[in-house]
């Protein structure tokens, strides 16, 4: 993905502080909901938004991470990770890899005044445009107002989304963006936590194989629960003509990891910078952030604007299907025996998105038999289930309402 947006056209300042009649901001002793506009219509914040630093305390900070452009390789889906680094990229030989110049910082921190005052928050902050240049604007600029449209919804705030609460630009140009802290643990760190647990279980020899079995059946319940929260999300996004356009193991942010809390699991989808607004009036409208998208649409037969919506969302279900196949082979695995882009690789470069052919491989693999059994399940509805996110032909793959209605979704295979 190479990005080129004209500053004055989208930027975060823009977005932030529009000077209209119809843009009451938060003043220092002010809480009373503020009204943004972007662009017509006007976008009508719900909840308390705060867009002065004074209504915030910083903590410490908690991470940093970047973006992994790809430019060559219509398969490969550029967004957020922090997991490997360029290096990691090596075995990649047919693909032109770069790393993105955007660098952003989290931190912790809470709400200091008004009626959100104490609520937890986790801050994203992006470099701003002189340090990242007009890329890192437009990113933070599109992350405020998707997130801002999406909570402006007639249809209420969705559970499975992290909820903005503020935003500020300041005196050196950084954009921070306020979500309200929901977990601090996305499905990478749980599938890192629970791959490692299981070698280090493997290596007692008492581990019996009862209490191995209630592991593995609380860790499908878990991931299931976890896959329906993620496809609830990417549906109501759909359902609000938006794509998600980064969704990984990074973008998905878990309020708890413990298997056996699973009934409290609530999975939100964020990292929304790359989201891309596909209703009809605004296709040709994207903007430049949309330019790979619509490069690949083309390439794919899909010319109309019908065609362009319909090959969008298809691209989020092939992201959500790369999700899944994450969720079904690197919790069941030991440590260090797949990651994403191995698996990545397996599925598209060797078995060329054909998954009977990839099961029969990963049946001759021990190392692997767990993740099998997982998608075994109800005769192979995992299999079959995968297949369909995964299908080469964008027109054939389900939509979201369709994937969570699939028997191995809604749970009736356990």
């Amino acid at each position: 993905m190479v990005v080129v947006v004209p500053l004055d056209c989208f930027s975060f300042y823009h977005c932030l502080r529009n000077h209209t009649t119809h843009l009451p901001l938060y003043s220092r002793s002010s809480t009373t909901t503020s009204t943004l506009c972007f662009r017509p219509p006007i976008i009508q914040a719900k909840l308390p938004f705060f867009t002065n630093s004074d209504s915030f305390q910083v903590g410490r900070p908690i991470g940093t991470y970047g973006f992994i452009n790809v430019t060559s390789y219509s398969s490969f889906s550029s967004g957020p990770g922090t997991d490997y680094s360029i290096e990691d990229l090596g075995g990649l030989k047919t693909q032109d890899v770069g790393e993105g110049n955007v660098k952003i910082r989290l931190y912790e921190g809470r709400v200091s005044r008004g009626p959100l005052n104490g609520t937890p928050v986790t801050f994203k902050v992006y470099p701003g445009r002189r340090a990242g240049g007009v890329v890192a604007d437009a990113l933070a600029a599109n992350e405020l107002t998707t997130h801002l449209f999406l909570q402006s919804s007639s249809k209420g705030i969705a559970q499975h989304l992290v909820l903005l609460v503020g935003g500020f630009e300041t005196a050196t140009g950084e954009q921070w963006l306020a979500f309200r802290d929901d977990g601090k643990y996305s499905v990478a760190d749980y599938a890192k936590i629970v791959s490692e647990r299981l070698s280090k279980n493997r290596e007692v020899s008492s581990w019996n194989p009862f209490e191995q079995g209630l592991t593995i059946k609380r860790r499908q319940n878990f991931i299931i629960k976890l896959l329906q929260g993620v496809m609830k999300g990417l549906a109501y996004l759909h359902d609000h003509d938006r794509l998600h356009q980064s969704l990984g193991p990074f973008s998905v942010v878990l309020n708890t990891i413990s298997e056996k809390e699973g009934s409290n699991l609530i999975p939100r989808l964020r990292d929304l910078a790359f989201s891309v607004n596909v209703r009809y009036t605004e296709l040709d409208a994207s903007g430049q952030l949309a330019e790979g998208l619509w490069r690949r649409a083309s390439a794919a037969g899909a010319f109309t604007q019908m065609e362009k919506r319909a090959f969008g969302i298809a691209d989020d279900i092939y992201e959500a299907g790369l999700l899944f196949a994450y969720l079904a082979f690197v919790p069941f695995c030991e440590a260090g025996v797949m990651d994403s882009l191995s698996l990545q690789r397996l599925l598209e470069n060797t078995f060329r998105l054909d998954l009977e052919a990839t099961r029969e491989y990963c049946l001759a693999d021990d190392r692997l038999v767990n993740a099998v059994e997982f998608l075994d399940l109800g005769d192979g509805a995992g299999w079959e289930l995968l297949q369909a996110m995964l299908n080469a032909e964008f027109r054939k793959r389900p939509t979201a309402e369709a994937v969570l209605n699939h028997r191995f979704m809604t749970g009736a295979v356990l």
